[in-house]
């Protein structure tokens, strides 16, 4: 089955490799979906990702908590474990596309501007712009 929805990165991800080298993130995402119970809130459908090979590493520093993906995932299903509380079921699926919408907070430090190929000004390097409340932390 495949997936995609517009969703909220829910725990950091965890990079890690397989015992053939191949590189592998794992993170949680939230979905949203339905109408707003008598709490205020909506409910939510947690899902267990994982973005394998380059991608994974690429993009392991900027799936942080909290970041808003557009995700679209393949081999979407339910495995079973056993927790401290007994038997449970969670629902994975494999990311296929992945695009980053905004949220979360950008790694302490970049190696370098041409690195990741985006120019992070400060409020010393910020360009007049004739607006007084630009961020000078999002990325141009």
């Amino acid at each position: 089955m495949q997936a995609f929805g517009l969703g909220r990165v829910g725990r950091d991800a965890e990079l890690r490799r397989t015992t053939n080298g191949d590189a592998v993130a794992g993170f949680s995402v939230a979905f949203s979906y339905g109408r707003k119970g008598e709490d205020g809130y909506r409910p939510t459908q947690w899902l267990d990702a994982s973005i394998w090979g380059k991608r994974a590493e690429s993009l392991a520093p900027y799936l942080l908590k909290g970041a808003l993906v557009a995700i679209t995932l393949e081999d979407v299903h339910i495995e079973t474990y056993k927790g401290a509380k007994g038997e449970g079921h969670k629902l994975v699926g494999r990311v296929t596309e992945i695009e980053l919408a905004g949220g979360g907070e950008r790694p302490a430090k970049a190696a370098s501007p041409a690195a990741d190929n985006r120019i992070y000004r400060t409020k010393e390097s910020k360009a007049p712009s004739g607006f007084d409340d630009d961020d000078p932390d999002v990325p141009w």
